[in-house]
């Protein structure tokens, strides 16, 4: 059974800083693709760092220079280390893991844990 279990998000005031974290079980880990996404009230649910099963990261273009991804996969753990917040950022971020079965994508999804940026 797949089980991804989101900390570490808050209030926070304008231009502070989160770090979110996301432990995965019941999956690959270390051979798993990762990522963020979040939902704000009323808008659709988006891409905010993907974090490969390598390593390797990409953004939206809304975070880039603001927001890091990284894993340890020793950890199960996938982070998100998020600077000068802004009330924009506000929404609930949830960690996704897609996994590969025959051709088909299935997408595992946290429970979602909200940010919330005050101006």
């Amino acid at each position: 059974q797949v089980q991804l279990v989101e900390s570490g998000g808050g209030l926070v005031q304008a231009g502070g800083s989160l770090r979110l974290s996301c432990t995965a079980s019941g999956i690959p880990f270390s051979i798993t693709d990762m990522a963020w996404y979040r939902q704000a009230p009323g808008k659709q649910r988006e891409l905010v760092a993907g974090i490969s099963f390598e390593g390797s990261t990409n953004y939206a273009d809304s975070v880039k220079g603001r927001f890091t991804g990284s894993r340890d996969n020793a950890k199960n753990t996938v982070y998100l280390q998020m600077n000068s917040l802004k009330p924009e950022d506000t929404a609930v971020y949830y960690c996704n893991a897609p996994l590969w079965r025959m051709g088909i994508k299935y997408d595992n999804w946290g429970q979602g844990t909200q940010v919330t940026v005050s101006s």
